[in-house]
C-alpha cells in the first residue's frame, strides 16, 4: 500500500485524530478498531470503486403503445449476466424477469399499464462481485388528491416564538393534501409518553396517519449498545420509535434506554426530526444563529421550496473517502439513488485525493453551485469527514464550513464514523440543515444502505427513510450491514418531495351566495391545467370536485350544496423524473365561500377539459399580487380550530 493510501486509510474511521467532543467512545475502543479495519483497508487497495456495486438503472417511459425501457450504464471490466426482477409496490418477494448477457444496457418491459407503478430490480453479476440497483417506475402516474394525516409534534419552548413560521408550515401542509394533527410537548417529557400521543392520533385513524413531524428538540429516544462504526458500543437515537405504532420496547433495566438494536417491529409511520439544540458552531470563528433562528431559518427554506421560489438544479455531488471497503462499498446509496431519481448523468464526483485541488474537493463544489442530492463519506467525527474539505492532514470538512461556506444541498446522504449519533454538539448531519439557503434533510447512509427511488413516482422523502428502516434483504447491497437498526432516522420534514410545481396565485370568489365562481392568478408550471378541492373545514379533508384538470382560470362549482365551504385550487403538470412520469399537484390556495343558493340540476360542475387522470406534485403558495395577503388571513382561519390549546397543568392540547 502506498504512503498516501496508508494515510487515506488511517484517516477514513479517524482512529488518530481527537474529535472536537465526543460524548462516548475511549481511546481504547478506537485503537481496537483500528485492527478490525486494517484488513478492510487492505481489501479496498486493489478493490472496485463503490460505484461497482450500484447498478446505476434510470427508466424512459411512453404512453402508446406502454412501455418502460431500463437503462444503466456499462462498467470497465467482465460482466458475467444481469438480471432484471420486478415486483407491484408493497409486494415482498420479487419476479424474476429476464436474464441478460454482461454487455447488456437496456430493457424494455411492454407488459405494463398506464398509471401504475412498477418497481424493478437490476442485478450485474462479475467474476468479484455483485451490483443492485433499483427503480420505481411509472407511466402518467394519476395524481395523489390526500396524503394522510401528519402529526406535528412541537417542541413548546419554541410554539411561542415562532408561531407565524408554525402556522405557515401547517398551511403549506394542507395545501399539500395532508390533514395536521398538532401536538406541543415538553423537551422534559418522556418519549413514552410523546408517542402516546402520536399513538392516540393513530389509532383514531390508523388508515390515514402517514407522517410524524418532529419540530425542535422534541425529547430524543436512545436505544441499543450498537458499535456500529468500529468505535465501541453505545446507545443510539431512535426516532423510529416515533413511528412504531405496535412494537414492545422495553427498558429492563429502567435507565431510560430502550433495550433494542433493531426495531421491534415494522415501522408505521415516516418519521423527520428538525432539532437544532446545542450546534453553537464551537469551529466557526463566528457562533452559528440562536437555536429559534436557526429553526425560524429552516421553515423559511421549507417554504420556499414548497413554493418553488427557490428552485433547486436536478444533480447531484457525490464525494467518497472509502471506496470498496470489503463489499459495503457505502457511497453506492448515492450512486443507485441518484441515477434512479435525477437520471443518467446527473452525477459529479468531487476529487477526494489527498492532493487534490481546492476548486475541486466536495465543500468547494457544494459552496460554488446548487445540487439537489449531496452524499459525502470519508472518516468522521461528530463534526467532520476526511477528504471532503481542507482543514489538517486529512483534509476535513467541519460542520462550520457546512454553514460558514453556505452549502447549498438540498437533501443530504452522510457517512463516517460518530455522526451516526446526531443528537451530539455540532453534529455535521444537522449542521447540514443549518445552512442559510439551502439544506432540507440529511441521513446516514451506508449500514445499511438506504432506498429513495419512489421519489421518482412522486412519493416523500419520509416514504424511502420507512422503507429502509422496515428492510431486511428486499433491497439490498453486496454487504449491507446493521439492517433494522434502530439508529436509521431522517433528520429534515418527511413530507418534502422530488419536484416542485409553482402554484397559482391568489384565489377569489364572486360573492352573492349562488353557485361559487372561482378565478385565481395562473400558475406558470400549470402546463396541464388546474384541479379544484372544496371541504367544509378550512383544515380538510378536501375532496376534488373537478375530474379532468380545469384548462383556464375561472371555475363554477354547480354541484356545491348549501353551507359554508373552503376552497383549493391546485396546478397540474405532468413531471418526468429519472424513472417515471407523473402528475404532480402544486400547494393549493385558498378561500372561503358560502352557498345560500345552490344551482338547481348541477352535477360536478367541471367546465375544464384535459387529461382524466389529473395531475399531481409538490407544494406551493401564491405567486404575486394581493395573493400573499390574502392567503396569510386564511392560513390564520384554517388554523384557528386545529391548533388547539393546551390543558392547565399539561404540555400536550386538549382535545
Amino acid at each position: 500500500m502506498s504512503a498516501g493510501k496508508r494515510a487515506r486509510y488511517a484517516g477514513v474511521m479517524n482512529i488518530r485524530r481527537k474529535p472536537f467532543r465526543l460524548r462516548r467512545g475511549t481511546w481504547r475502543d478506537r485503537a481496537a478498531a483500528v485492527l478490525a479495519l486494517i484488513g478492510l483497508a487492505a481489501l479496498a487497495e486493489a478493490a472496485d470503486p463503490a460505484e461497482s456495486y450500484a447498478v446505476e438503472v434510470s427508466a424512459t417511459v411512453q404512453s402508446n403503445p406502454a412501455r418502460i425501457t431500463l437503462a444503466w450504464a456499462a462498467v470497465p471490466g467482465v460482466v458475467n449476466t444481469y438480471s432484471v426482477f420486478r415486483k407491484d409496490p408493497g409486494a415482498t418477494s420479487w419476479t424474476a424477469l429476464i436474464n441478460l448477457q454482461g454487455t447488456a444496457t437496456t430493457y424494455a418491459d411492454s407488459d405494463v399499464t398506464v398509471g401504475r407503478v412498477y418497481e424493478y430490480q437490476v442485478v450485474r453479476r462479475a467474476p468479484t462481485l455483485t451490483g443492485y440497483g433499483y427503480v420505481a417506475a411509472s407511466i402518467e402516474r394519476p395524481v395523489v388528491d390526500d396524503r394522510g394525516k401528519v402529526v406535528l409534534v412541537v417542541d413548546q419552548t419554541i410554539a411561542g416564538p415562532l408561531a407565524t413560521e408554525l402556522d405557515q408550515l401547517a398551511q403549506d401542509l394542507i395545501g399539500d393534501g395532508w390533514m395536521v394533527a398538532r401536538h406541543d410537548v415538553g423537551r422534559t417529557d418522556t418519549p413514552t409518553a410523546v408517542r402516546d400521543v402520536i399513538r392516540a392520533e393513530y389509532n383514531a385513524d390508523p388508515a390515514h396517519t402517514n407522517a410524524v413531524l418532529l419540530f425542535g428538540h422534541v425529547p430524543v429516544a436512545m436505544a441499543g449498545n450498537l458499535n456500529i462504526d468500529g468505535h465501541g458500543s453505545r446507545p443510539l437515537p431512535a426516532d423510529a420509535f416515533y413511528g412504531d405504532m405496535d412494537g414492545n420496547w422495553t427498558d429492563a433495566n429502567g435507565d431510560g434506554v430502550f433495550d433494542q438494536n433493531e426495531i421491534p417491529s415494522d415501522i408505521e409511520l415516516m418519521v423527520g426530526r428538525v432539532d437544532f439544540a446545542d450546534l453553537p458552531g464551537a469551529q466557526a470563528s463566528a457562533s452559528f444563529p440562536s437555536e429559534t433562528e436557526l429553526l425560524r431559518r429552516y421553515l423559511a427554506k421549507d417554504h420556499a421550496y414548497r413554493l418553488g421560489t427557490r428552485r433547486v438544479t436536478p444533480r447531484a455531488l457525490l464525494g467518497d473517502r472509502f471506496e470498496d471497503f470489503g463489499g459495503e462499498a457505502f457511497a453506492a446509496s448515492g450512486f443507485r439513488n441518484f441515477a434512479a431519481l435525477l437520471g443518467p448523468g446527473g452525477i459529479q464526483v468531487a476529487n477526494t485525493a489527498d492532493n487534490a485541488p481546492v476548486a475541486e474537493r466536495w465543500i468547494s463544489l457544494l459552496a460554488a453551485a446548487d445540487y439537489q442530492w449531496v452524499y459525502g463519506a470519508g472518516g468522521g467525527t461528530v463534526n467532520s469527514m476526511s477528504g471532503l474539505g481542507g482543514h489538517g492532514a486529512f483534509n476535513d470538512v467541519w460542520s462550520s464550513d457546512l454553514v460558514g461556506q453556505g452549502a447549498r444541498g438540498t437533501f443530504y446522504l452522510m457517512f463516517g464514523s460518530w455522526l451516526v449519533d446526531w443528537s451530539q454538539s455540532d453534529d455535521i448531519m444537522r449542521a447540514a440543515l443549518a445552512a442559510p439557503d439551502y439544506g432540507l434533510a440529511a441521513a446516514w447512509a451506508g449500514r445499511p444502505h438506504l432506498f429513495f427511488q419512489h421519489m421518482a413516482v412522486g412519493e416523500p422523502i419520509g416514504y424511502g427513510i420507512r422503507l429502509s428502516q422496515n428492510n431486511r434483504s428486499l433491497y439490498t447491497n453486496q454487504v449491507n450491514n446493521d439492517t433494522r437498526g434502530i439508529h436509521v432516522a431522517l433528520l429534515g420534514d418527511p413530507t418534502l418531495r422530488l419536484q416542485v410545481v409553482r402554484p397559482p396565485g391568489s384565489l377569489t370568489i364572486a360573492p352573492g351566495g349562488g353557485a361559487p365562481a372561482l378565478s385565481w392568478a395562473a400558475s406558470a408550471d400549470a402546463a396541464a391545467g388546474y384541479h379544484v378541492y372544496r371541504s367544509a373545514s378550512a383544515t380538510g379533508p378536501f375532496t376534488r370536485v373537478t375530474t379532468s384538470p380545469v384548462n383556464s382560470t375561472v371555475y363554477t362549482d354547480l354541484s356545491a350544496p348549501a353551507g359554508s365551504f373552503t376552497y383549493m385550487v391546485r396546478a397540474v403538470r405532468l413531471d418526468v423524473s429519472g424513472s417515471a412520469s407523473y402528475y404532480n399537484l402544486s400547494q393549493g390556495v385558498l378561500a372561503n365561500a358560502t352557498v345560500t343558493t345552490p344551482a338547481t340540476g348541477g352535477s360536478s360542475g367541471d367546465n375544464g377539459g384535459g387529461n382524466p387522470l389529473g395531475a399531481g406534485g409538490n407544494g406551493s403558495a401564491p405567486a404575486s399580487g394581493g395573493g400573499a395577503l390574502e392567503m396569510w388571513f386564511l392560513a390564520a382561519l384554517a388554523l384557528a380550530p386545529m391548533v388547539r390549546c393546551c390543558r392547565a397543568g399539561s404540555p400536550y392540547p386538549a382535545k
